[in-house]
């Protein structure tokens, strides 16, 4: 058995800890009770670590001979996976414990590269959470890392044949550290319900806690090659240890790198039972590009909305997770922060968190969409499908107070508002700050173009709660993909290479990725890329200065080479671009 960690027991400690989830999430969602009693930690931990295994893997057969993946590579495909695939408050958790036990482990996988990952990881834990909660997944963390630290102190260089676990002979200091560390985060997950009120009247330890017992658990079985005490059954403990020298010991655990003891005590909530009667309706998860200074104003924003914040990752990639009651609010949230995606709404279904339903007949226009649009055949189309348009007028967007008036006019206690370009967006989003000062509750869509609010009209039911709508309108159009043909007035450079005057150039998704003869050239190669990802449905929106026969060769070419893709034309008269593409 390794005496330092490699790749390969790395992927077998990702296996190995899915297999464990995998027969255990039935009961760890039984017994979730904390932060909302939504019954699927289980299940949130499972896909996260399922996530990190698939990203793992694809390391793995990338580096060719088995054996050849670095240990570096493997821990941050591991974190990497885990991040992008995170579920719920504790998986978003466990993929920020992965990620700091990561980048520890990329410099050294002996047991003192063990012990600083532990560490690392429960300081990491404590960071991301906005407001730390003891008795829960992060108290474990803490211990776990406590532990690790006394039994690499005490640890003989080689470790006696008797009276030891055989998973501590069998791994030698490394075994004993991660063997150490389970049994600390085991222990301290019994002292769970003696730290929160919510649990000790349920009869249950933390579910999130739980969950991370099973994957130390999984280390050292990967890393010994046996199976680790499981200890007292997970439901129903005695507080049998005081709940004040539990957290003591948690606080101590974290103060190497977060500060002193008093500092994490200070950070960590008093008193959560005053925060488990009652909570927001929605969870909103959703991963985001972001710089870091941005991420400081998401996360103060964030926790004004709702609780139950925690922003995990890092290197411009970051995890989002929060309990709002306005789902809308916390994805524009991340919209003026950076480039939100994957974004996941789930409604807690507890009649008591609801909150009231809108009532009142048309003449209130309870909801309306507004949407900026160029070109009388886009007005016309959008306004046909319910939207109020904000036209072009003479070449120029409208400004701010042009959409704030629009938004006004609509006579609504609710608007949703498609931008339809990135050049709109700043524009909407002020005038959606100054309409909300007058008591409307708007909610920006991250439409990039008009096939993408076209695609978000499409799924507009206004009879559902508001935010119900916001959230399926958002996934038509983040699914999908939009682009524009134009003609370059000069030579340049592209991402496709430099481009002369007169050419006819291909954007997809915002950048230049093909560079063409003409129109229907630069169209075909532009459809064809895009519909090799995959895609059911293509629309066309022609600008003004479109030729005739373009549709109709467009939509040959399309079925010539895609003959399950229906193809949808619209006349937009955009002024522009000549043609807008759409691939759902």
């Amino acid at each position: 058995m390794p005496h330092t960690l490699d790749a390969a027991t790395v992927r077998t400690w990702c296996g190995t800890a899915l297999r464990r989830l995998g027969r255990a999430r039935e009961e760890i969602d039984s017994i979730n009770v904390y932060p909302v009693a939504d019954g699927d930690t289980g299940t949130n931990l499972y896909l996260t670590v399922d996530s990190a295994a698939r990203a793992l893997d694809a390391a793995w057969d990338a580096a060719g001979d088995p054996g050849r993946l670095p240990l570096p590579d493997a821990v941050r495909a591991l974190a990497h996976g885990a991040l992008i695939g995170a579920r719920g408050n504790s998986g978003t958790i466990l993929a920020q414990l992965l990620r700091g036990m990561s980048e520890e482990l990329a410099e050294r996988g002996d047991a003192e590269g063990l012990r600083r990952a532990l560490r690392r990881a429960a300081a990491a834990a404590y960071q991301a959470v906005a407001h730390p909660v003891e008795g829960t997944m992060l108290t474990v963390a803490a211990a776990a890392a406590d532990a690790a630290d006394r039994a690499l102190a005490a640890a003989p260089r080689d470790v006696p044949a008797h009276g030891v676990a055989p998973e501590v002979v069998a791994g030698g200091p490394l075994g004993a550290v991660a063997a150490a560390a389970h049994r600390g985060a085991r222990d301290a997950l019994a002292a769970t319900p003696g730290q929160l009120g919510v649990l000790e009247r349920a009869g249950v330890v933390d579910a999130g806690g739980r969950g991370l017992v099973v994957v130390l658990a999984a280390l050292t079985e990967a890393i010994s090659g046996h199976a680790p005490d499981p200890g007292p059954a997970p439901v129903a403990f005695a507080a049998a240890a005081s709940a004040g020298a539990a957290f003591t010991a948690a606080a101590t655990a974290c103060a190497e790198v977060t500060g002193s003891a008093e500092a994490v005590r200070d950070r960590a909530a008093p008193d959560a039972s005053a925060q488990e009667d009652d909570g927001p309706a929605f969870e909103v998860i959703y991963l985001l590009e972001a710089p870091e200074d941005a991420v400081g104003v998401l996360r103060a924003r964030l926790d004004a909305l709702g609780d139950s914040l925690v922003v995990v990752g890092g290197d411009g990639l970051w995890n989002v997770h929060v309990h709002v009651d306005d789902a809308g609010a916390a994805i524009e949230a991340g919209v003026e922060a950076g480039r939100p995606y994957r974004i996941r709404v789930t409604h807690f279904g507890d009649a008591a968190r609801h909150r009231p339903q809108d009532s009142g007949g048309a003449a209130d226009r309870a909801r309306a969409v507004v949407a900026v649009v160029e070109g009388d055949g886009l007005a016309a189309l959008y306004a046909e499908a319910g939207a109020l348009p904000v036209p072009h007028r003479d070449g120029r967007a409208p400004g701010s107070a042009d959409i704030a008036d629009a938004v006004r006019g609509a006579g609504a206690r609710e608007v949703v508002l498609l931008p339809c370009d990135d050049a709109s967006r700043d524009a909407a989003a002020a005038a959606a700050e100054q309409v909300r000062a007058d008591g409307v509750r708007v909610a920006l869509i991250p439409t990039r173009s008009a096939v993408q609010g076209i695609a978000a009209l499409a799924v507009h039911q206004p009879g559902r709660r508001f935010d119900e709508d916001v959230v399926a309108m958002t996934a038509a159009a983040g699914a999908t993909r939009f682009a524009e043909l134009a003609v370059a007035e000069h030579e340049s450079w592209t991402m496709a290479g430099v481009c002369q005057a007169g050419d006819t150039l291909g954007m997809i998704d915002g950048d230049v990725a093909v560079i063409g003869g003409n129109l229907v050239e630069t169209g075909s190669i532009v459809l064809d890329r895009m519909l090799a990802a995959g895609g059911e449905m293509v629309t066309l929106v022609l600008g003004s200065g479109a030729p005739d026969d373009l549709a109709d060769r467009l939509r040959a070419h399309v079925q010539s080479g895609h003959l399950a893709v229906d193809t949808v034309v619209h006349p937009g008269g955009q002024h522009t671009c000549p043609l807008l593409i759409g691939v759902e």
